[in-house]
């Protein structure tokens, strides 16, 4: 079913988190258009909604294909009374919510990778980008961009993607109401904000362990250049990994790209 505006509308009215909605059959990126609508005071809760992207932004610079008629783009408007260093935080509660958004469809194996990837089965179906703008007196807004392989077909992914990537419609062999998956997302993402805008990290981090099922397991990260091996103990009441190399000593984890080792 194509998306409309008018249906998002009907569909998102009063809600906390993805009202009002602003829907662009095509735009260059949901978190550029939404940074400009929390640059002209958007209000809380603001949404973005796309049906294709021409410059989907994934974390690190990395691009976030983008066909039309098939996925979800879309990029909130947050305004939270935290400290700024606690806004990478956001990520991993948009993680949980996704997590527990697609564990509603029951496919097989839907996990959490640190800090802003959700997998079913081993495979990238969602990613995650947060940006923030702050002054001297706290942060001003943070754009929480999410994006869903939906119904992406297995041969619809660039043949880089085909073995790393996947969908709900490929893992569960059926087509989803792009607006009814939306709806259930902003739901569950107004759902976990409260939670953590009420305890902070720690009233979500044992959902998000439970999601991410990586305490005890072998990981590497790696950092630009730089490459480290260990164990995961735990995440901190800030989010950060926590693990145990050879030696023995403990590594806080505060960026890089986190891969499981079989072990």
């Amino acid at each position: 079913m194509n998306l409309t505006e008018e249906q998002l509308t009907a569909t998102l009215a009063g809600r906390r988190i993805g009202f009002p909605v602003h829907y662009f059959p095509e735009v260059d990126s949901t978190n550029i258009r939404a940074w400009r609508l929390a640059m002209a005071d958007a209000t809380e809760g603001t949404a973005v909604v796309a049906d294709s992207q021409s410059r989907g932004k994934g974390r690190l610079n990395r691009a976030w294909q983008s066909p039309p008629g098939v996925n979800i783009y879309t990029s909130l408007v947050l305004r939270p009374r935290i400290e700024p260093a606690a806004a990478p935080q956001l990520t991993l509660v948009a993680g949980v919510a996704v997590a527990e958004l697609l564990t509603g469809y029951h496919p097989p194996g839907v996990t959490i990778k640190w800090p802003n990837d959700v997998l079913i089965g081993g495979k990238k179906v969602c990613g995650i980008l947060t940006e923030m703008k702050s002054t001297a007196a706290g942060i001003d807004f943070i754009i929480l961009g999410i994006g869903i392989n939906v119904n992406t077909g297995r041969g619809d992914f660039e043949p880089a993607l085909r073995e790393t990537a996947t969908s709900l419609k490929i893992v569960t062999g059926t087509g989803f109401d792009r607006r009814e998956v939306i709806s259930d997302l902003f739901s569950r993402l107004e759902k976990w904000y409260s939670v953590f805008l009420a305890r902070g990290f720690p009233g979500v981090r044992e959902t998000w362990l439970h999601y991410a099922d990586i305490l005890g397991r072998p990981i590497r990260v790696v950092f630009k250049e730089d490459s480290s091996c260990g164990v995961v103990t735990g995440i901190d009441d800030d989010g950060t990994l926590v693990m145990q190399d050879a030696r023995g000593g403990y590594r806080r984890v505060v960026a890089g790209d986190v891969y499981l080792l079989k072990g």
